[in-house]
């Protein structure tokens, strides 16, 4: 029987965190780092991802790579995971964290805003797992994606709070990809879950929380937003041997919000 030390242990596995150079990417990477993965850091930023890389590889002694990677593109997609390969080895775990949003009225949200946030959160995670996917079981080897949704991927939202329609499609759409992909995929051993953030002070949640961070704090069961360091657990959980018998599953990372 293994041990609880060695069902999180990450040690020679290699991992690729899409929207690594900053907020719940960068936890999530900084999560695997100390677990003992390999990473590698991709985002259309390639300066904040080289930032990230050497802090991981300073403060850890880990290996690591940064990337200038446009997730909606396939064939950076597809330059990424060679380079990837090439440099730190075959990837076994991804994470599908990069993200993007357009907050506008459901009523006046542009079509060209639409497109571009789908592009990025669903067909990004689509072509990310594609590639990886496919060199999985190319190899016959097992393997573990995790999906980064969002609360507002499982729950309407009240304009006054979150009006971004399209966000909150393309969340949706990811949970759908997380389930039925691992279900089709549970065959070749690699296994597909989500987590769904609840809100976490980043870049992307800025606006909102400046607004109205009083009002979503007191609807939370914990009473506030998430912290610094509270989506590691879940995250490498879901990564790890801990979770061999777990695939198809979304779990929400929200203070209870989506269960009151």
């Amino acid at each position: 029987m293994r041990t609880v030390r060695e069902l999180f242990d990450l040690t020679g596995r290699v991992a690729l965190v899409t929207g690594g150079g900053r907020g719940l990417g960068e936890q999530i990477a900084r999560g695997l780092a100390q677990a003992g993965a390999s990473v590698a850091v991709g985002s259309r930023s390639q300066e904040a991802c080289a930032e990230v890389a050497r802090e991981l590889t300073d403060e850890y002694g880990t290996r690591t790579l940064a990337l200038r990677l446009d997730v909606s593109s396939d064939d950076d997609v597809s330059a990424a995971v060679e380079r990837v390969e090439a440099e730190l080895g075959p990837i076994d775990l991804l994470v599908n964290n990069s993200g993007t949003s357009w907050g506008a009225p459901a009523a006046e949200m542009p079509v060209e805003a639409w497109r571009k946030v789908m592009e990025v959160n669903a067909t990004g995670a689509f072509l990310c797992s594609r590639e990886v996917g496919r060199r999985l079981i190319e190899r016959g080897e097992p393997g573990a994606i995790l999906n980064v949704a969002s609360i507002a991927g499982l729950t309407g939202s009240a304009p006054e709070v979150l009006d971004a329609i399209g966000y909150s499609a393309s969340k949706g759409a990811v949970i759908a990809f997380t389930r039925d992909l691992a279900v089709k995929w549970a065959r070749h051993g690699i296994r597909v879950n989500a987590i769904a953030p609840g809100f976490f002070p980043t870049k992307m949640t800025r606006a909102v929380l400046e607004r109205a961070e009083k009002a979503i704090s007191r609807s939370v069961p914990l009473g506030r937003t998430g912290g610094a360091d509270e989506l590691i657990g879940a995250a490498v959980f879901l990564l790890s041997p801990a979770a061999d018998y777990v695939t198809g599953q979304v779990l929400a990372v929200d203070g209870g919000l989506t269960a009151a």
